[in-house]
C-alpha cells in the first residue's frame, strides 16, 4: 500500500543565507596596514562585489597569537591573512537550491557551506574550540550530576526510563479489546470469491465448527456458487480452498467448508443476540477494502432495525431485523463477526448505510465507506439458518401466506390486491387466510413491534420459526382488529 502526502507549496530557496554583521567597537583604534597590503577602505582578499566582507576589518581582528600558541592549535603560524571573521558567505547560487537560487523545489537538506580551513588559528578557531569544550563539559557535568544523585541505584549512566513491563511479559487484561481481538483473530478468515467469468470480491467469515464450516454472508460467496472458486485465508497467512455448502439469499447467510481443514480450528463462541442491550460494546473484525484482520470498536446503536439490502447483482433482496452498530465497517467486512465485550459473536456484519446510495458490504468497487451506520444479522437467526444449510443445503423461511406491498413509509404493511404473477394475494387455506386476513388489510403490529412497511413485516416474521404463533394487529375500513396467526413455511429460495 502506498500513500501520498500533500502539503503547502515550499517557498523558493533563498539565493544566500543572511550574513551576521558585527557592531564596530567604539574604542577600537584604526590599525596601520602592513606594507603592500590594502588600506582600510579597500576590499580585502575574498570580499564580494555586493559588499559582503571577505574578512573582518583590521580594527576588529584578534591580535595575532604567539608562535607557540598557533603551533599548539595545529595551524602554521607563518601563513599570513588566515583566521578572517566572519567567514565568506555562501555562493550566490547555493548547492541546495534546485537549478539555482530561483528554484521552487528543495533538494537535499540544507548543508551549511564551510569556509576554507584557516591556515592559522585566529578568532574563528578559538570560538569553535570554546563551543566544543562547552558541549563536552555540559555532557560530562550532566552525567556526573546524575551519577552523584543516583550512585546507589546501580545505574549504567543512562538517563532514560524503562517501562516496568517489557513486550515479552506484557499481558492484556481479560475483557480488553486487545485481549478479545487476540483470541478471535485466528478464527476469522478473509474470503476470496471468484466466479466463472473471473469476477468476484473479498469478504470475511469466521469458524463455525471444528469440521471446517465457515459462516459468512450470501452476497460474499454468491459469485462463486456456480462453478467458481473460493479461498479462505487465516490471520497467520495460511490459505485453504473452500466450497459452498448452502446459501440463503433472503437471510443473506451462507455456509462454506474448507476442503482440507486444519486440525486445530477454534470456533468462535456464539452469544445470545436476544440479550443484547443498546449501548453494549461491540468489536467488528473483517477485511475492509481488502485490509485483512482489521479490528474496529463501537457500541450497539439500536436493535430490531428493519433493513432491506441488495448487492445490486440480483433482483432478490435480503431482509433483516438488524443490530445497528457504529463500529466502523466497510466493503469487505461482510460476513465478519460482530463481537460483544466478552468476545462472543452477537451478529454477522452485513450492510451499511453509506453517505450515498448503496448497502452491501461486498468487496466491489464504487462503494462508499462507513458513516457509523452498520447493520449485522443477529447471531441467533444466523445460527438457526446455518444449521439448516449444513443439514439440508437450503433454508426454511417462516411465512404468513400473504403478499404485501414493499412500499416503505406507508404506515403499515398492506396486503396486496393481487399476488406475484397474477396469483392470489392471500394463499387459500394458508396462515393468513385461516386467521381471517384479506387483501387491502393494513398490518400495523406483529406482537409488540410496530410495523411501518412490508419490508419491516418480512424482517420481523423471519426472526421467528415455522409453527410459531404471533399476534397480528391490522386495520380494515378504518377499524383495528387482532388475529392469531400460526406461521407456515417455505423451503428454499422459490
Amino acid at each position: 500500500m502506498s500513500t501520498e502526502n500533500e502539503g503547502n507549496e515550499v517557498p523558493p530557496a533563498p539565493s544566500a543565507p543572511p550574513v551576521p554583521v558585527e557592531t564596530p567597537a567604539a574604542s577600537a583604534a584604526p590599525a596601520t596596514p602592513a606594507p603592500g597590503s590594502p588600506g582600510p577602505g579597500s576590499p580585502g582578499p575574498g570580499a564580494s562585489a555586493s559588499g559582503a566582507p571577505g574578512q573582518e576589518p583590521a580594527a576588529h581582528q584578534a591580535p595575532a597569537p604567539p608562535a607557540h600558541a598557533g603551533a599548539t592549535a595545529g595551524a602554521p603560524s607563518h601563513a599570513p591573512g588566515a583566521g578572517a571573521w566572519p567567514p565568506p558567505p555562501p555562493p550566490a547560487v547555493p548547492s541546495y537550491a534546485q537549478g539555482g537560487g530561483s528554484g521552487s523545489t528543495w533538494g537535499a537538506s540544507y548543508v551549511a557551506q564551510h569556509p576554507q580551513e584557516p591556515k592559522r588559528a585566529g578568532r574563528g578557531g578559538l570560538v569553535a574550540a570554546v563551543l566544543v569544550a562547552a558541549l563536552v563539559a555540559g555532557g560530562v557535568g550532566g552525567g556526573v550530576g546524575f551519577w552523584a544523585a543516583d550512585r546507589n541505584d546501580n545505574s549504567t549512566g543512562s538517563t532514560t526510563v524503562s517501562a516496568s513491563n517489557t513486550p515479552a511479559d506484557l499481558k492484556r487484561d481479560p475483557g480488553t479489546v486487545a485481549n478479545i481481538a487476540g483470541k478471535a483473530l485466528p478464527s476469522v478468515v478473509t474470503i476470496e470469491a471468484q466466479g466463472g467469468n473471473g469476477e468476484g470480491g473479498t469478504g470475511t467469515g469466521f469458524v463455525y465448527d471444528k469440521q471446517g464450516h465457515i459462516l459468512t454472508n450470501n452476497h460474499v460467496v454468491a459469485s462463486a456458487a456456480e462453478g467458481g472458486k473460493l479461498a479462505a485465508t487465516f490471520s497467520d497467512g495460511k490459505k485453504y480452498e473452500a466450497e459452498v455448502v448452502g446459501r440463503a439469499e433472503g437471510y443473506d447467510v451462507a455456509v462454506i467448508k474448507l476442503k482440507n481443514p486444519p486440525g486445530n480450528l477454534k470456533p468462535l463462541p456464539l452469544g445470545n443476540s436476544d440479550k443484547v442491550a443498546v449501548g453494549d460494546s461491540t468489536i467488528a473484525i473483517g477485511a475492509p477494502f481488502g485490509l485483512s484482520n482489521t479490528v474496529t470498536t463501537g457500541i450497539v446503536s439500536a436493535k430490531d432495525r428493519p433493513v432491506t439490502s441488495s448487492d445490486g447483482a440480483s433482483s432478490k433482496s435480503s431482509y433483516m431485523s438488524a443490530l445497528q452498530t457504529d463500529a466502523s465497517i466497510n466493503p469487505g467486512n461482510s460476513g465478519g463477526p460482530l463481537l460483544d465485550a466478552g468476545g462472543a459473536v452477537i451478529g454477522i456484519n452485513s450492510a451499511i448505510k453509506p453517505a450515498e446510495s448503496g448497502g452491501g458490504l461486498g468487496g466491489g468497487g464504487g462503494q462508499s465507506g462507513s458513516i457509523g451506520l452498520g447493520f449485522a444479522i443477529p447471531v441467533n437467526q444466523a445460527k438457526y439458518v446455518a444449521q439448516q444449510l449444513i443439514k439440508n443445503g437450503q433454508a426454511v423461511y417462516p411465512v404468513i401466506g400473504a403478499s404485501v406491498s414493499l412500499e416503505e413509509n406507508s404506515g403499515g404493511a398492506t396486503i396486496s390486491r393481487e399476488g406475484a404473477s397474477g396469483s392470489q394475494a392471500v394463499t387459500p387455506n394458508g396462515p393468513a387466510d385461516k386467521a381471517g386476513l384479506k387483501p387491502g388489510d393494513v398490518i400495523t403490529k406483529l406482537d409488540d413491534t410496530v410495523i411501518d412497511s412490508g419490508p419491516t413485516l418480512i424482517g420481523q416474521i423471519w426472526t421467528h420459526k415455522p409453527g410459531d404463533s404471533v399476534e397480528i394487529t391490522y386495520k380494515r375500513d378504518g377499524k383495528e382488529h387482532k388475529a392469531e396467526v400460526v406461521l407456515g413455511q417455505r423451503k428454499g429460495e422459490s
